[in-house]
């Protein structure tokens, strides 16, 4: 994977979609997902390098593999709620667009609570009892 060749492949579906939309948007469409989910397929090997290097620094560090999880599923969610409504603010549909940022968002915010709650608990642990025996 070369970031020109994605480039490339990217400028050059864009200038075919821009002809194709004026005769057939709808194959304009279709191919704006198709290149799309392409260079997004090209990008796997180097998520998954990342996503392995994020996992060994967590062993490194004697992180909870819980929460590691947790994190890569969030950043998992954020990139393909992002796609997603790229795909459809390309389609003219900006409000199903923010429909699907916001479905993200919350997706987000849902499986971040188990994390929150445990900053939370440590905090609390930390500090000193107040009016305790």
């Amino acid at each position: 994977m070369d970031i020109l060749q994605i480039v490339g492949l990217g400028l050059a579906a864009t200038f075919l979609a821009l002809i194709l939309r004026e005769k057939n948007p709808v194959f304009a469409l279709l191919l704006t997902v198709i290149v799309g989910t392409f260079i997004f397929i090209m990008l796997v090997d180097q998520i998954k390098l990342v996503m392995d290097m994020l996992k060994r620094m967590a062993e490194t560090a004697h992180l909870n593999s819980v929460y590691v999880a947790t994190v890569l599923k969030i950043i998992g969610i954020a990139y393909i709620s992002e796609f997603g409504a790229q795909i459809a603010k390309d389609a003219g549909q900006s409000a199903l667009a923010g429909k699907i940022e916001l479905a993200g968002k919350i997706a987000i915010l849902v499986m971040a609570i188990p994390i929150l709650t445990a900053i939370v608990d440590t905090v609390m642990n930390l500090m000193p009892q107040v009016g305790g025996g």
